[in-house]
């Protein structure tokens, strides 16, 4: 296994570890990483091509998951957002008529 094929394998790992987690911080360090092992890898000589390969597929399939789960995210947290200001209208009405 060549370096390249390793680093994209533990970087990708590291990912989805850090997605079960929902580590955000972690993700975003772990993203800027990935794009670098990525970089690095399409610079080296290609002896594991076909290795390199099924991990950048691998890739590929985490970042479709990682996006998903940062939509459902997002929706959530637009969700809780929309019901607290909903509550502190509600509670700006009942302060008038005090």
């Amino acid at each position: 296994m060549s370096a390249a094929v390793k680093r994209l394998e533990e970087t990708g790992s590291a990912l989805r570890d850090a997605l079960v987690q929902q580590d955000w911080a972690a993700i975003s360090v772990l993203d800027l990483q990935c794009r670098q092992v990525v970089e690095a890898a399409m610079k080296e000589p290609r002896l594991d091509d076909p290795a390199i390969r099924e991990r950048m597929q691998e890739l590929v399939e985490l970042y479709r998951e990682l996006v998903s789960t940062c939509q459902a995210e997002q929706k959530r947290i637009a969700s809780e957002l929309i019901q607290l200001n909903q509550s502190q209208n509600g509670a700006k009405v009942y302060k008038l008529f005090e």
